[in-house]
């Protein structure tokens, strides 16, 4: 679907320069555009590098399985019915402290560990179930945890927003870091917000 958006984007931008005469204006655009795409790639890149260095050097010092440690309560009210020392509590929590660290990058392959753990506990329970998804096709259906995981990692708390501070850096922001406090406040409250939910929404099935 994105495709055809900003294919469609394109060439109606490009029909209406060439009615306009704008063309030039267009393709100046789309230069600038792409060396200032690949601009930001390079800056990203190199704080991707920093700070997943810096979660690999904390894995290795062993600070990851003490943060591990430290948010096991939270965890376990979240998901009751996950047994303790499953694989799936160990990712899950792993992805949550690069989510709260602001390490989107870092946080992905947890989260899709998390999904496969998950997946696997709910064919150990027999609770497999499936659902129609196209012409022949059939999904797996998301288990309770798994929705909880997902609701969590999308509205995640968030204390260092490196990706908005690297972006406003970028495009030549005087103070790259004075959207630390709002973006705290934000996460805070859409991640409140996502655990209430999943707390009213869970007790009502049980229900």
């Amino acid at each position: 679907m994105l495709n055809y958006i900003w294919g469609s984007m394109i060439i109606i931008g490009v029909i209406y320069g060439s009615l306009t005469g704008h063309m030039a204006e267009v393709t100046n655009a789309a230069l600038d555009s792409s060396r200032e795409a690949v601009n930001l790639c390079i800056t990203m890149m190199g704080v991707m590098a920093l700070w997943m260095g810096l979660m690999e050097i904390a894995e290795k010092a062993g600070l990851i399985d003490k943060w591990t440690k430290a948010i096991s309560p939270f965890v376990s009210f979240m998901f009751p019915n996950i047994p303790k020392g499953h694989k799936a509590r160990k990712y899950i929590s792993t992805n949550i402290i690069a989510n709260v660290l602001g390490l989107g990058w870092a946080c992905t392959p947890a989260g899709l560990k998390a999904m496969e753990e998950l997946a696997k506990l709910e064919a150990e329970r027999g609770n497999l179930e499936y659902t129609e998804t196209g012409p022949g096709k059939r999904g797996r259906k998301a288990s309770r945890e798994m929705c909880v995981f997902l609701i969590l990692n999308i509205s995640s708390l968030q204390l260092i927003p490196v990706n908005m501070i690297a972006y406003r850096s970028q495009y030549g922001s005087t103070d790259p870091a004075v959207i630390i406090a709002p973006a705290i406040l934000a996460t805070a409250v859409s991640t409140a917000a996502g655990i209430l939910f999943c707390k009213i929404v869970g007790g009502k099935r049980r229900e």
